[in-house]
């Protein structure tokens, strides 16, 4: 920071202002214009002003420590930058809230203060953690605070907070829900009512003898010590059976919660021990940071989304990992099965893109058309999943948390980046022999279609739409490449929900439900309970996700037409079977121009369908897993050399030498293991 004179000589008029005298104000306003004067300040001015000015030192001294007088600190270790709700949403709304209409507190509380005189908490802190250590004693010294950690009042503060927090954990703690997340610790004592008891026993203790002194060797120290680490063990226990029992929303919170009050329990402790007299400086002053930091946090709604979503993202993406690994192909048998059941999905998407089509010829509000268009695409892709074909753009959302899996269980080294390259190599060709078999054959059923109706009916149904249906093909004349994203969007958002699903499944123990369900078994026999508990369990999510899919594609357009904007969806199979449409509509007679730009359109769409599927649900994975994105660069460049070298490897099955190697990583893929939360 450049000083200037002006500046320097400022908070020498701000001291003499009100300090020339013995001020007894409790007004903050004084400290705030002191506070924002030196941060303008060579702080070494600072200090020289105080030593040659005796009088305006001692009165600031005494002005400090009327204005701290009586202000309990607790409200500041014991809620600041700590979940209050247990539940995301009502926690967000109560954070936007307080950002926007910060809460009326308690005048007479050292929270209050902070929020009044620091209007820009980090910033402050960053100041004072930028200060000369020696510079930040001798300022303490002259305020006479160089040893108020072991103040009566301090220490009650500090063991008062602690106590609190334990009271909050415990009661969270014991909730079934949470105790079902980690059996390990059933046949154990219960850590949180242990720390609870010493904590209360250090309390008693304070009462009887006020100069109570904790230290390193201490074995109440110890024992405190050795409860936190078992109540932190159970928490991450507990996420780590995220993936076996499942998690809601509100377990997952809570075991934050818990996380974060056990973790402050320990900090504040640390506080309390002295082993040298250079430690009393220190926990002076670190208690003074760690109130400001606990208050530039307090209100943080990125960190509230990044604490609350990772574990869900990362339940999710476990999930569709295990589903990928149907997805990558690794020997020729496999490659032409991948094409076969593509296929199968190209002829029931040329079937819909007619049916589609029928279905605008018919009167209705643009919510009846919403309706059949909705239902249209749902009933397809539940039909597709459930005869086991595949849908080309349903990939990505499962595959890339697979290879996300797969990138953070084998570790960034030369030799796994070429590994996992080839295993890119066999999902892309597996991606492009997709898009093959879904598009060779959504082209011809769709014309193979609307030619019998034409001698069906004697009348070429298709004419009315080809001009549109061709016109929606030409990305210079249409929002071709915009639609197409928005559908790749709704692929990404469709691997969320079956996560969703297939975590929900086991949080709640649906399948089990269903396979112990008397009335059922009563009806239809122990049998038909189980079959329909495993059917459950295997199609339920895919079912579920496929048809809100549908939901999504066919509602876009008459919502966009509702709302005035020019919404729609573009997807690479269904580009296919309305190109096969507007040609015949046209009599096949277009211009050249016409003819390629659709045709090249329908693989640009593709393109976008999985550049915006992939790259979202690899950020998702990313972020579930806690990868460093730019660490990832070189594996990126990997992929790119390995292209160089093998280019073919991409598009058809060649033999390679790490086929043994990726069939084993694929294998481990399927088996979950859920890492540190």
């Amino acid at each position: 920071m450049k000083f200037t004179a002006s500046s320097t000589k400022n908070f020498e008029v701000v001291l003499r202002k009100y300090f020339s005298f013995k001020n007894e104000t409790l007004s903050l306003e004084p400290f705030a214009e002191f506070l924002e004067s030196i941060k303008k300040a060579d702080f070494t001015d600072v200090l020289n002003c105080f030593k040659t000015n005796a009088n305006l030192a001692e009165n600031f001294k005494h002005y400090i420590h009327n204005i701290f007088e009586g202000r309990p600190f607790n409200l500041s270790l014991t809620e600041a930058n700590i979940l209050s709700e247990n539940a995301f949403f009502p926690e967000l709304k109560k954070r936007t809230l307080n950002k926007v209409l910060p809460p009326v507190e308690n005048e007479k509380t050292v929270w209050y203060m902070v929020d009044n005189i620091s209007f820009r908490p980090k910033k402050d802190l960053e100041y004072l953690h930028n200060l000369p250590e020696n510079e930040l004693n001798e300022f303490f010294h002259i305020l006479g605070i160089t040893n108020f950690i072991q103040k009566k009042k301090v220490k009650r503060e500090l063991i008062f907070s602690m106590n609190i927090l334990s009271w909050r954990v415990t009661g969270m703690a014991l909730e079934v829900e949470v105790v079902r997340m980690a059996p390990e610790y059933r046949n154990f004592d219960n850590p949180f009512l242990a720390l609870q008891n010493e904590l209360e026993a250090l309390a008693e203790e304070f009462k009887i003898n006020p100069e109570i002194q904790l230290h390193s060797k201490d074995s109440r120290y110890k024992q405190i010590k050795i409860y936190v680490e078992q109540c932190l063990d159970f928490v991450n226990i507990a996420f780590k059976n995220s993936s076996k029992y499942g998690i809601s929303g509100k377990i997952n919170q809570s075991l934050l919660k818990i996380r974060q009050q056990t973790q402050r329990i320990y900090e504040i402790v640390q506080l309390l021990v002295i082993d040298n007299d250079e430690d009393v400086i220190v926990k002076s002053k670190q208690l003074m940071l760690n109130v400001l930091r606990y208050k530039s946090h307090k209100n943080n709604i990125s960190e509230l989304f990044n604490d609350s979503t990772r574990l869900i993202s990362h339940l999710i993406t476990n999930h569709t990992a295990e589903t990928g690994t149907h997805y990558i192909t690794s020997n020729r048998k496999q490659y032409m099965k991948m094409f076969l059941k593509a296929s199968g999905g190209g002829i029931i998407v040329g079937a819909l893109c007619v049916l589609k089509m029928l279905y605008g010829f018919m009167p209705g509000s643009d919510f009846y058309h919403a309706f059949l268009y909705s239902l249209n695409y749902a009933m397809g892709f539940v039909m597709i999943y459930l005869m086991g074909f595949t849908l080309a753009t349903k990939q990505p959302a499962m595959t890339a948390a697979t290879m996300t899996k797969v990138l953070s269980e084998q570790g960034n080294t030369k030799r796994n980046n070429v590994e996992f390259a080839d295993l890119v190599s066999k999902l892309f060709r597996s991606q492009f022999i997709a898009f093959v078999g879904n598009v060779l054959l959504a082209f011809p059923v769709a014309l193979l279609i609307i030619y019998g109706l034409d001698v069906f009916f004697s009348q070429n149904l298709a004419i009315e739409k080809s001009e549109k249906l061709l016109k929606d093909l030409d990305p210079f004349n249409s929002k071709a490449i915009l639609h197409a994203s928005i559908a790749g969007f709704y692929l990404f958002i469709s691997g969320i929900i079956s996560g969703n699903i297939g975590n929900n499944s086991v949080f709640f123990q649906i399948p089990d439900r269903i396979a112990k369900n008397q009335s059922i078994k009563r009806v239809f026999g122990a049998k038909f309970a189980k079959s329909l508990s495993n059917y459950y369990a295997k199609n339920w999510a895919g079912i579920v996700s496929n048809f809100w899919f549908g939901g999504f594609l066919g509602a876009t357009a008459p919502i966009g037409l509702f709302f005035g904007l020019d919404l729609d969806i573009r997807h690479i199979t269904f580009a296919a079977g309305n190109f096969a449409l507007g040609l015949y509509g046209k009599d096949f007679t277009v211009d050249s121009y016409t003819f390629w730009i659709s045709l090249l359109t329908v693989f640009i769409i593709g393109f976008f369908n999985f550049l915006v599927s992939f790259g979202l649900s690899m950020l998702l994975a990313f972020r579930s897993r806690k990868l460093n994105i730019g660490e990832v660069s070189e594996i990126y460049r990997e992929i790119f050399r390995y292209f160089l070298k093998n280019p073919l490897k991409f598009f058809i099955p060649l033999r390679s030498s790490f086929d043994h190697k990726t069939s084993r990583i694929m294998q481990n893929a399927k088996t979950t293991k859920p890492e540190d939360q």
